[in-house]
C-alpha cells in the first residue's frame, strides 16, 4: 500500500465529514452597455465596512460576496445563491460582470477606489487601496475571481504547509481545467507591453490561453518577484513576510506616505503595506481577533485554513462556480494533503512560476511541456497522472458522505481533460466567434444580463429578503458605532497599525479600538 493510500485509509469518516469550506466571490458592477459602474456602493447593500456577506474589494464598483463556513458544497453554494439574489435586487439597472477580466474601464485615475466611511479603519482600507494604485495601477486591481477557503479537522500548521507545497506544484491543473479568461478588452492593456493577439472588435486574446487573470497581465508584481517565500514551514514563511512588511522598499519610499496636498498615498513604504498585498495562488490563513495583524495570528495560533486564490469566474454559470468544481477542489486539496510533499527549493519555486505562466498563456497548446524536477513533461500527461491518483480520494469522500458526487465530479473533469474543446477557456473563445463576432464585451454583457435575469426569476421569499435587509441595516449601525468610537487621529492609528512591534504583540496588548485593516 502506498503512503497516500495508507494515509487515506487511516482517516475516519468523521474527519472526512469534517471538511469545511467557504467562498469569497468578486464581481464588478457594470452598466447595461458593459461599462464599469461609477455609482457608489448601493445603499440597500448596507455598509461595505461591516456587512458580514456583502462588501467591496478594490474598487467601489467591485462587489465581494462572502459565504459563511459550510459542511457541504450544497449548503455553501445555496448561501452564495441567496446572497446573489439579494444583491441583484439592490442593483437597479446595473448588473454583475460575470467574467474575471474586466468590463470597459474608464481612464485609470477614474476607476473609483472603494470607500468605507470616516473611521480610522475605514480610511485605512481606502488608503491601502490607494497604495495599490500607486504600486500596480488601478486596472490590474479590477480583475475578479473566486477564493475558496478550505479546512480539514485536526491538522497542524506543518501539515497545512505540506498541503500548500503540493498545491503549488499541481496548481497548473486547476488553471487548465477551470481557467475561463482567454480574452480581454483591448483597452485593459493600453500602453502596456503584452503578447496578446487581436481577435475581434476591441478584443485581444491568447489562442491557447486558459487564465489571463493568473498570467503576466494579472496579479503580478516585479517587486514581489524579489520575495523568495518558502512554504517549508510557518517559521520561514512568517519570517519572509515579516521582512517584506517592515523593511523599506526604495521605489515605494519615493512614492511617500503623504502627497504634497496632504492626502495619503499609501499605508507604508515597505514592500508590502499589509499581509493581504502578498499575491499567491494559495495562502495559509487564520481567523484574527479585532485589531490583530494576520501574520501575528498565524505565528501565535498556527494555520487554521487555506485560501485558494486562482479560480476564474465561470461566465457560463450565474453564480460563477458549479457544485462539481467545488467537489473537485475538495478532492484536489485532500490529495495535496495526503501525498508526499518534499521541501521546496528556490529552483523549484522559480520553475513553478514559469509553469503557471505557461499554463495561463498557452495551456491548451497541443504538446505543451511543463517543468518537473530536472526534466519536462507534457501538461496533459502530468494531468492524467494526477487524475488517476485522485480516484481513491474521491471514493473515500463518496463513502464518507454516502454519495457518488465526488467520483462523478472527477469523471467530469477527466472527460474534459480528454476533450479540451470542452474546457471553459475553449468554450469562451468558441462562443465569442460563433455568436458575438469575437467581441469580448458583447459576449460578457449578454452572459451578465442572462445571469441577472435568471437569478431575479428564482424564488426568493419575503422572509429571505427581510433577513438580508436586516443585515444591511445592522451593518450601517455598526459602521456608525465604529466611527463614533474613534479617539485617535488617523496618523497615530496608521503608525500603530503598521509598526513592526504590532506584528509581535500579545493579544492582551492589542488596543481594542484598533480594528483590523
Amino acid at each position: 500500500m502506498s503512503d497516500l493510500h495508507s494515509r487515506l485509509a487511516a482517516l475516519s469518516t468523521d474527519r472526512l465529514q469534517g471538511i469545511r469550506r467557504g467562498i469569497e466571490k468578486e464581481s464588478l458592477r457594470a452598466t447595461a452597455d458593459g461599462a464599469l459602474a461609477l455609482t457608489p456602493h448601493p445603499e440597500g447593500l448596507g455598509s461595505a465596512l461591516t456587512h458580514p456577506h456583502i462588501t467591496t474589494d478594490y474598487s467601489e464598483a467591485q462587489l465581494e460576496l462572502i459565504t459563511g463556513v459550510h459542511p457541504t458544497p450544497e449548503s455553501c453554494l445555496e448561501e452564495l445563491l441567496q446572497i446573489h439574489q439579494f444583491t441583484y435586487r439592490a442593483l437597479g439597472d446595473e448588473m454583475l460582470w460575470v467574467s474575471s477580466m474586466p468590463c470597459t474601464l474608464p481612464a485609470d485615475e477614474n476607476i473609483p477606489i472603494a470607500r468605507y466611511g470616516s473611521s480610522n479603519v475605514g480610511r485605512a482600507k481606502s488608503v491601502y487601496r490607494m497604495g495599490l494604485a500607486h504600486r500596480y495601477g488601478r486596472r490590474m486591481q479590477t480583475i475578479s475571481g473566486i477564493h475558496y477557503n478550505w479546512s480539514f479537522p485536526q491538522l497542524s500548521s506543518e501539515q497545512y504547509f505540506a498541503l500548500i507545497r503540493n498545491f503549488r506544484r499541481h496548481a497548473f491543473l486547476l488553471l487548465y481545467l477551470f481557467g475561463a479568461s482567454p480574452a480581454v478588452c483591448s483597452g485593459f492593456v493600453a500602453g502596456r507591453q503584452h503578447e496578446l493577439q487581436p481577435l475581434g472588435p476591441g478584443t485581444l486574446h491568447m489562442p491557447h490561453g486558459t487564465s489571463l487573470r493568473m498570467g503576466r497581465l494579472g496579479y503580478q508584481s516585479d517587486a514581489q518577484a524579489s520575495l523568495a517565500v518558502s512554504y517549508n514551514g510557518l517559521e520561514g514563511y512568517a519570517s519572509s513576510l515579516h521582512a517584506a512588511l517592515t523593511q523599506p522598499y526604495a521605489a515605494y519610499e519615493a512614492v511617500g506616505i503623504v502627497n504634497p496636498g496632504g492626502e495619503y498615498n499609501q499605508l507604508a513604504t515597505s514592500l508590502l503595506q499589509i499581509e493581504n498585498e502578498f499575491y499567491g495562488t494559495i495562502r495559509p490563513k487564520r481567523v484574527i481577533y479585532p485589531g490583530e495583524r494576520p501574520l501575528h495570528a498565524l505565528r501565535e495560533r498556527g494555520v487554521e485554513y487555506v485560501e485558494v486564490r486562482l479560480l476564474d469566474l465561470n461566465p457560463f454559470v450565474a453564480i460563477g462556480i458549479t457544485p462539481q468544481t467545488v467537489r473537485f477542489l475538495d478532492i484536489f486539496l485532500l490529495h495535496c494533503l495526503l501525498d508526499d510533499s518534499p521541501p521546496d527549493t528556490p529552483q523549484e519555486i522559480a520553475a513553478l512560476g514559469r509553469n503557471q505562466h505557461r499554463t495561463a498563456a498557452f495551456g491548451r497548446q497541443p504538446g505543451l511541456l511543463l517543468e518537473r524536477g530536472d526534466s519536462h513533461i507534457p501538461l496533459t500527461a502530468w494531468a492524467a497522472e494526477l487524475m488517476d491518483a485522485f480516484g481513491p480520494v474521491a471514493a473515500a469522500l463518496d463513502a464518507a458522505h454516502q454519495t457518488t458526487d465526488y467520483s462523478d465530479a472527477l469523471r467530469a473533469a477527466s472527460s474534459v481533460l480528454r476533450e479540451p474543446d470542452l474546457l471553459p477557456s475553449a468554450r469562451v473563445l468558441a462562443v465569442l466567434e460563433r455568436d458575438f463576432g469575437n467581441s469580448f464585451v458583447a459576449f460578457t454583457r449578454t452572459q451578465s444580463q442572462q445571469a441577472k435575469s435568471k437569478l431575479l426569476a428564482l424564488p426568493f421569499s419575503a422572509a429571505q429578503q427581510a433577513k438580508f435587509a436586516a443585515m444591511s441595516h445592522e451593518s450601517v449601525q455598526q459602521q456608525k458605532a465604529i466611527e463614533a468610537a474613534d479617539t485617535m487621529t488617523f496618523e497615530v492609528y496608521r503608525q500603530q497599525y503598521v509598526s513592526p512591534e504590532r506584528l509581535d504583540l500579545s493579544r492582551a496588548a492589542i488596543a481594542p479600538a484598533l480594528a483590523s485593516v
